[in-house]
C-alpha cells in the first residue's frame, strides 16, 4: 500500500517521490542527492512509467451520443439545480438579445456538478463500494466530494500544492479524503492514477470521462427548454467537456445553432488542437481563467465536439477582467475568470456576427478566489478606462500640486493615489513629477481628463508608467 504524506510532512514528501514502474512508489526516508553520472533514461522508459486511463484513450476516443446525455438528465434529475437563464440588461447596449445561463448557482459553485453526479451514479454498486479519485485543483474536486457525500461513495482527490485552501478546506467538509501531491495537476493526476491502480479505486477525469461529457451536455438541454428560438450559445473552453456535451445536446435538437467556443490567450488548447487536427500540447500561462488551462483538451470531448463547433475565439486577460466587473455591476453575480470567458468575448467585439440575435452565454462557475477577486475588479476598472495612470510635470513653487488637484477636482475626477518625485528629474530643478492614480466615470470621461491636462501643461505621460 502507498502512504499518504501526513500534511506537516508535505515538502519533504514531494522533494523525496520518485515514480517507480507502473505499479510501485517509493518514498525514501530522508532526502538524498544520487549518483546520476551513469543513469539513462529513454524516451520509452519514461513514457513507461506514466499510467494511462482507460476511460480517455487517445487511440480509440469515444464520441458520445446524444441518448447518453438524455439518459444522464433522466438519472440526475432532483440531484443538480436546473439553474435560470434570465436575460440580462447588457442586451441594451450589446446589441443582441443576451441570456445568462448561472451555473454558478449550483451547490459548490459550477457546471461540475452534472458530470460528478451522473459518473458516480452510472458505477457499479462494487466499484462505487470501493471508491472513486480523482486529480483536481478546484471545481471538479469540490462537485465530486460533494455528490460522493450526497451519494454514499468515497471520495478521494489529489490536489496540487498550488490549489486554494479555500477548496482544499471544502473538499474536507464535504468528507473527502484530501492529499496535496505535485506540484501542477499533471503530477497531481499521475499520483492519482497511481493510487488507483495500487487500492482499486476508479480514476475519473473531470472533463474527458464519457460520462462527465453526458452529464456537462445536461446543461444544453435546460438552454433549449428555456430558451427555445436561440441562435448562438456561448461556452468557455479548457478541456472541452463543457462545450463537447453542451454541443451535443443543442446540436441534436437544434441543428442550426451557432456553437463558439471562448478560450484565454494564456492557453488556447482547444483551438491549437483543432488547427491541428488532434489535441496537443500547449504551454499554459498565468490567467484570469484559471480553471481554462488545460495544456491538452480531452481526446474524448475533442472527438465529441469537433464537428459540433462553429466557431473558436481567444479572449485577451483585461476583457476576461472587465467581463468580471461588468458581471458584478449589473448582474450582481460573483463569477470566476473561467466562468466568465464567454462574456468577456462579446465585451472585446469578437463576434460582431451575432448582433440582433438570442444569444445564451454559460456562466459555468462562481469560484473565484476571494484574496484574487479585488485585484480583478481593479483591472477591470483599468480596462473599463474608469482607472487611470498618469505622470504630469508640474511647477514646484507653491500652489504647483494644489494647482493639478484643483484641475481634478473640477472635472469631477476622484484622486485614489498621488505621488511627487524630484530628484530624478531631468527637468529644469523648479520642477516636480506628479503620478496619479484617479478614477474617472466612464472612457469619455477619462478623455475629457487626458485632454485637459495636455492643454494645461506640456509634459504628460499618459496610461502605464514605470
Amino acid at each position: 500500500m502507498i502512504p499518504e504524506p501526513e500534511e506537516d510532512k508535505v515538502l519533504l514528501w514531494l522533494k523525496g517521490f520518485t515514480m517507480g514502474d507502473a505499479n510501485h512508489i517509493s518514498e525514501p526516508s530522508e532526502v538524498e542527492v544520487p549518483d546520476v553520472s551513469s543513469l539513462q533514461v529513454t524516451h520509452t522508459e519514461q513514457t513507461s512509467q506514466q499510467h494511462l486511463d482507460p476511460q480517455c484513450d487517445p487511440d480509440n476516443p469515444v464520441a458520445v451520443k446524444f441518448q447518453e446525455v438524455s439518459a444522464a438528465a433522466f438519472k440526475i434529475k432532483g440531484g443538480i439545480q436546473n439553474t435560470p437563464c434570465n436575460h440580462s440588461q447588457m442586451s441594451s447596449f450589446l446589441g443582441m438579445d443576451i441570456y445568462f445561463k448561472k451555473e454558478f448557482l449550483q451547490y459548490t459553485g459550477s457546471f461540475k456538478e452534472r458530470g460528478a453526479r451522473y459518473t458516480l451514479m452510472s458505477l457499479p454498486k462494487e466499484l462505487q463500494a470501493k471508491g472513486v479519485i480523482a486529480a483536481s485543483a478546484g471545481n471538479h474536486a469540490l462537485a465530486l466530494s460533494y455528490h460522493g457525500m450526497k451519494l454514499g461513495i468515497p471520495v478521494t482527490v489529489v490536489m496540487p500544492i498550488v490549489a486554494p485552501l479555500m477548496k482544499v478546506q471544502s473538499c474536507k467538509q464535504f468528507g473527502a479524503t484530501v492529499i496535496i501531491q505535485g506540484a501542477d495537476i499533471g503530477e497531481s493526476k499521475q499520483y492519482a492514477m497511481t493510487l488507483a491502480s495500487e487500492r482499486g479505486l476508479t480514476y475519473i477525469n473531470g472533463y474527458d470521462h464519457p460520462h462527465i461529457l453526458a452529464g456537462q451536455g445536461t446543461m444544453g438541454l435546460e438552454i433549449v427548454e428555456q430558451v427555445p428560438d436561440v441562435d448562438a450559445c456561448i461556452i468557455p473552453v479548457g478541456g472541452g467537456g463543457l462545450i463537447a456535451g453542451t454541443a451535443l445536446a443543442i446540436k441534436s435538437l437544434y441543428p442550426n445553432v451557432q456553437i463558439i467556443g471562448a478560450e484565454s490567450e494564456r492557453c488556447a488548447s482547444f483551438s491549437e488542437a483543432l488547427k491541428v487536427g488532434h489535441p496537443s500540447y500547449t504551454q499554459p500561462s498565468a490567467t484570469l481563467a484559471d480553471g481554462l488551462a488545460v495544456p491538452i483538451v480531452g481526446v474524448n470531448a475533442f472527438a465529441t465536439a469537433r464537428p459540433l463547433i462553429d466557431k473558436m475565439v481567444v479572449v485577451r486577460e483585461e476583457f476576461i477582467a472587465l467581463a468580471i466587473l461588468r458581471l458584478i455591476e449589473l448582474e450582481k453575480a460573483v463569477v470566476e475568470g473561467a466562468g466568465a470567458t464567454g462574456l468577456a468575448a462579446v465585451l472585446q467585439g469578437l463576434l460582431p456576427e451575432l448582433q440582433g440575435k438570442k444569444v445564451v452565454i454559460a456562466l459555468c462557475g462562481g469560484n473565484i478566489d476571494t484574496t484574487a477577486l479585488g485585484r480583478v475588479i481593479e483591472r477591470g476598472l483599468a480596462a473599463d478606462g474608469r482607472l487611470i495612470r498618469f505622470v504630469v510635470t508640474v511647477s514646484d513653487r507653491p500652489g504647483g500640486i494644489a494647482e493639478i488637484t484643483r484641475l481634478m477636482a473640477q472635472l469631477g475626477v476622484s484622486i485614489k493615489d498621488i505621488f511627487h518625485e524630484r530628484a530624478w528629474l531631468k527637468a529644469d530643478i523648479f520642477s516636480v513629477q506628479v503620478k496619479c492614480v484617479v478614477e474617472t466615470r466612464d472612457q469619455d470621461h477619462a478623455d475629457e481628463l487626458e485632454k485637459t491636462l495636455r492643454q494645461q501643461y506640456t509634459d504628460v505621460v499618459w496610461g502605464a508608467v514605470n
